[in-house]
């Protein structure tokens, strides 16, 4: 049935409503429509302000936040003290979300190429055009037809977003693909495998008395740091006892720094030491586990003796983190991060989550606590993302000229692909480019239509988050501002993305089956369903009553709700030794996520100013070397570097010497080399994702992106590295002691 233009003016203005107010405990008392113009007059601004609960799923990590509002402006946010995962803490990005509200380079209109694709060149056009462009080109689509398809490629979208994407591809007949620069495959895949279930488990550190973490950096950038780090503060001195940290890294990273002990080992090896672990506790203790565990033997060839030359730990330290894990009363082993993204990290995951088997802590205190089922059926967490291999033969089908549009939304192929796959060229090969992106990110900028969707602030949303609390909860996102853009018009301005692909469907004719004309209508009618559950932590008289609890707590939850059961114990499999790229070079690449994530916070200013944790960097992308090897190859902090991988790609970094890096590596910042993002982050440092080896995990195809050597050379040039002090020296130097101990068969 075709749309008039006030049904679909209606229809595209949907998200637009009306904000609950946050309270500290009980149910609000009213909903405010916030509004507040463009230019706000002085006789108008009353002083008085009023604090909103939403959602913030920036950076694939959920938290609860709230939001300070005064004449309809957001000013402040913080963590929501109800939240389960994040009880009050906040990450950087979530304060940064009110620069990218209030960006100055946000677009502000649908958008249509007009110049050269890549220059820059559009001119605005209407929603109405817009809607009527694409859903003409969609409809000219034959599914049948191999060489005229369609593909959508998002970030990992669940919740009621997920749903709406996923119904709106299938309704077409077109792939929907799933994006992540740095992938967790691996490690919902080694979840899978050990605990089967493919979300991210609770990890009660908080309760825990002893962690063992390999490679996964949970303080600073780790699937949920601010829940992680909420919980390390109850580790460390919220119990009877200190708790006591163990971290396995090649990298010595903020969570390195933290800990009680860091057990450098060579990249790739961190399984191989787990498997050493479990070696030596079947060997000395007895534990019923091990005869389901290892009913094949495999332990037997991964003795401290036989491993610790490979693994760069010596034996006695190998059989000492056994003796600890032991004897611990409430141990934890967790992975991730540079430890599985090796050739073998798959198996690496693997055995080192296999060790919460030998501890027995599954659905215990202090150990790891699986995550039931969303509340909503068809509504539930991010499904895992496709693997790098498959985004590789996607840019073969359209370098073949076998895609024929192409949507993206939230992911950023042109910027984090490695450029050995020729993502570049595989875009310009594709006929119509849809971006739904509200920033000029590298791939928005070579985009032909541009629909850009509201910031979250704006915009209506739910989220089952991937790595939970342990019990059944759902969050919700309720726009705590009116749209920046809505003065120009409701032909004009953003829209929400959900709402977006509903009215495509509409004017295409196509029925989603969705319960709503609108998305906040979707959302609604589905909290009714929570509603008519009668349990969780709201209790209303009336649906209305519940359904502003929900808004006014930032979500729904039922403590009561867990898994009880513990899954089967999966026989181990081996672990294989890592393989890299150009073995002949002299330094092992590692990759790490700073303040920037994978680079999609690059536009923000707060985030680029904001120092790296370990060597205050900001604004720039640097080389984390060896102070001895620097000063042997003449090197000083501010040194511009040529990075050589032995693919011939290079990047140029300020050199940043640091005592605590070993001697054969480099660690070098994932987030900056943009082409575009804005004024902020466009031209501004390297991207090292672009330059890596295309090395692929044995299971799964996922970018093993440790798993490439280079070289390094001096290009002659220096600037000034810019960090957060600038005038003291580069570290302290004391020739009678060494700066930095770490727990090796090494003397590095």
């Amino acid at each position: 049935m075709a749309l008039t233009r006030r049904q679909f003016l209606t229809l595209m203005g949907g998200s637009a409503g009306a904000a609950v107010l946050f309270q500290a405990c009980g149910l609000p008392e009213q909903e405010l429509l916030i509004d507040s113009p463009p230019a706000m007059p002085e006789d108008l601004v009353s002083g008085i302000d009023n604090w909103y609960a939403t959602t913030n799923q920036q950076g694939g990590s959920s938290e609860g936040i709230v939001v300070r509002v005064m004449e309809g402006r957001a000013k402040k946010v913080e963590g929501n003290p109800n939240h389960p995962l994040n009880l009050g803490g906040h990450s950087a990005l979530s304060e940064a979300a009110l620069q990218g509200l209030y960006h100055p380079d946000r677009i502000s209109a649908p958008q249509v190429r007009t110049g050269p694709r890549g220059s820059g060149e559009y001119r605005e056009i209407s929603w109405e055009d817009a809607i009527a462009r694409l859903s003409l080109r969609l409809g000219e689509l034959d599914s049948s037809n191999e060489n005229n398809k369609a593909v959508f490629v998002s970030n990992p979208t669940g919740g009621h977003s997920g749903l709406v994407l996923e119904k709106f591809t299938d309704s077409l007949g077109s792939r929907h693909l799933s994006y992540e620069a740095l992938e967790t495959n691996v490690l919902r895949t080694a979840l899978k495998a050990v605990f089967g279930t493919d979300s991210i488990p609770e990890f009660d550190i908080d309760n825990a008395d002893l962690v063992l973490s390999f490679g996964a950096d949970f303080l600073s950038s780790w699937v949920s740091p601010t829940r992680y780090a909420r919980g390390y503060g109850e580790f460390r001195q919220g119990n009877e006892h200190r708790g006591r940290l163990i971290h396995v890294d090649s990298r010595f990273s903020m969570t390195a720094a933290n800990a009680d002990q860091w057990v450098h080992v060579n990249p790739g090896t961190e399984g191989l030491l787990a498997m050493s672990i479990m070696q030596v506790l079947s060997s000395s203790h007895s534990n019923a586990v091990f005869g389901d565990l290892d009913a094949d033997g495999v332990l037997d060839s991964y003795s401290p003796a036989n491993v610790a030359n490979e693994v760069g730990v010596s034996v006695d330290t190998i059989n000492q983190i056994a003796e600890d894990f032991s004897h611990s009363e409430h141990p934890i082993a967790l992975g991730g991060g540079s430890a599985g993204a090796h050739t073998n990290g798959t198996q690496n995951l693997k055995a080192i989550y296999s060790l919460n088997h030998v501890a027995s802590n599954l659905g215990k205190k202090g150990g790891v606590l699986l995550n039931p089922r969303s509340p909503i059926d068809g509504v539930g967490a991010a499904p895992p993302s496709n693997s790098f291999s498959e985004f590789h033969r996607l840019a073969e089908e359209m370098k073949a000229g076998n895609i024929s549009v192409l949507m993206v939304k939230d992911a950023d192929l042109y910027y984090g692909m490695t450029d050995t796959v020729d993502m570049k060229v595989a875009l310009d090969s594709v006929p119509l480019i849809v971006s739904f992106g509200g920033m000029m990110d590298d791939t928005t900028s070579v985009a032909d239509l541009i629909l850009p969707q509201h910031h979250f602030l704006e915009d209506w949303g739910t989220d089952v988050p991937l790595a939970g609390p342990g019990y059944q909860m759902i969050g919700f996102q309720q726009p705590v501002v009116r749209p920046f853009f809505e003065h120009r018009g409701s032909n004009l301005g953003t829209k929400g993305f959900a709402d977006i692909l509903m009215a495509t469907a509409q004017v295409m004719g196509k029925d989603l089956g969705l319960d709503g004309e609108t998305f906040k209508e979707v959302i609604k009618n589905d909290a009714e369903r929570l509603y008519e559950l009668d349990r969780g932590g709201i209790v209303a008289n009336s649906f209305e009553g519940f359904w502003n609890g929900v808004l006014q707590r930032g979500g729904w939850w039922d403590t009561s709700y867990k898994i009880d059961n513990v899954p089967e114990v999966n026989r181990l499999d081996g672990v294989a030794s890592p393989e890299f790229g150009g073995l002949e070079q002299e330094f092992y690449i590692q990759p790490f996520i700073s303040t920037l994530g994978d680079g999609s916070a690059a536009s923000l200013p707060w985030l680029q100013a904001m120092p790296d944790a370990i060597s205050t960097a900001t604004w720039q992308t640097w080389v984390e070397i060896n102070h001895k090897v620097a000063e042997k190859k003449g090197i000083s902090e501010g040194d511009v570097l040529e990075i050589r991988p032995a693919n011939g790609r290079t990047i140029k970094a300020l050199a940043m010497p640091n005592p605590a890096v070993p001697p054969d590596t480099i660690g070098i910042p994932i987030g900056q080399g943009h082409r575009d993002g804005g004024r902020y982050s466009a031209g501004r440092g390297a991207n090292i994702l672009s330059v890596l080896d295309s090395k692929l995990d044995s299971e799964n195809g996922s970018l093993a992106w440790a798993a490439t050597r280079a070289n390094v050379t001096t290009t002659g040039e220096w600037i000034r590295v810019p960090k957060f002090e600038n005038t003291v020296p580069e570290f302290p130097r004391d020739e009678h002691q060494d700066i930095i101990q770490i727990t090796s068969g090494d003397n590095h």
